[in-house]
């Protein structure tokens, strides 16, 4: 396309300098054929250089869009530092784009295979239940119809868990929201951890704000969150150990912070940049990894943030602020 414009320009300049040359004739005829050719020539030269400023990127950008519809989500587009300000610009937003949806992508093959592995395990074990009843090799009694039951059971909160994040991700999850008092909802979450704790040889320490005021948010929901928190608190700590739970009002007088601290081993350096990440787990977790995942959108939702750390000396501690009103939509 450039070298056809450039063509039919010089064409046409050529045509105009011949017929301006004949008309004037003489000395003074080939003094403005000269002047007329610089002119021209000086002309084409700067078109010219302008027209690659902005042909040249976008050629690169119509070739690299053309390889992102093919599926080819690993394509950039260098950014010429000679071109236009608007041209790299655009050539930015779409490096941006293109590394989006390469992550999204990435992110969606990796979400399926986690899945998948997730759901295997509990199937086997129902699967293999029931062919060894049918088969009489176990009784259909208690014991094995029960294992079966239980399997079913994870396959059922992982679903929902899948489920939940899912909306929260989206945007589309619907909270409750009513004046709730965070001592009781603590103290509930607590006495139902008691029996796990006790079981685990682990100690429970509240230390809550004396007359804390109520806070708008979605108790259901954020009993979830403290749910998921402590349990990942009580599944790590030690026997003999504490897991402390404290509430306490914001400095602003506007938040509410709560955290769940353990004495356990910590949160391998490794994993400490994606603990909040679906599927995020060490090797040695029995978990599914979805808990912290589910844990911060549910916070992000209701306008608050949430932060793990883990000290060089061991333990992990999980916080996480709540504005005590609504945010406006």
């Amino acid at each position: 396309m450039r070298r056809g414009f450039l063509w039919r320009t010089g064409c046409l300049a050529a045509a105009v300098a011949t017929a301006l040359g004949l008309s004037a004739g003489g000395a003074g005829g080939v003094a403005l054929l000269t002047t007329f050719a610089v002119i021209v020539l000086l002309g084409l030269a700067f078109v010219g250089r302008t027209v690659r400023r902005f042909a040249v990127p976008f050629g690169d950008l119509i070739e690299a869009a053309g390889r992102v519809e093919a599926g080819d989500y690993g394509v950039r587009v260098r950014e010429r530092p000679w071109g236009p300000l608007p041209v790299r610009a655009l050539v930015r937003a779409f490096n941006g784009m293109a590394a989006h949806l390469e992550t999204d992508e990435r992110q969606r093959r990796t979400l399926l295979a986690d899945i998948s592995h997730e759901l295997r395990t509990p199937l086997s074990v129902v699967q293999g239940e029931i062919e060894a009843m049918l088969d009489g090799v176990h009784a259909a009694d208690e014991e094995h119809l029960g294992a079966a039951l239980d399997e079913t059971r994870v396959l059922a909160r992982l679903i929902e868990d899948l489920r939940t994040l899912a909306l929260a991700e989206a945007g589309t999850l619907a909270l409750h929201r009513e004046a709730t008092d965070p001592t009781v909802l603590v103290e509930e979450v607590a006495r139902a951890f008691g029996p796990t704790a006790e079981a685990a040889g682990v100690s429970m320490a509240l230390d809550v704000d004396d007359d804390l005021p109520l806070i708008d948010i979605d108790p259901v929901r954020i009993r979830e969150v403290l749910s998921n928190v402590l349990a990942n608190g009580l599944r790590y700590a030690p026997r003999g150990s504490r897991v402390g739970i404290a509430v306490h009002v914001g400095e602003d007088r506007r938040s509410m912070r709560f955290a769940v601290e353990d004495a356990g081993p910590g949160i391998p350096p490794e994993l400490r940049a994606h603990v909040f990440e679906r599927f995020a787990k060490s090797t040695e977790s029995r978990g599914s990894g979805l808990g912290l995942a589910i844990a911060r959108q549910l916070v992000v939702a209701h306008g608050g943030r949430i932060e793990a750390a883990s000290p060089p000396g061991g333990g992990t501690r999980i916080s996480f602020e709540l504005p005590l009103a609504a945010p406006e939509p």
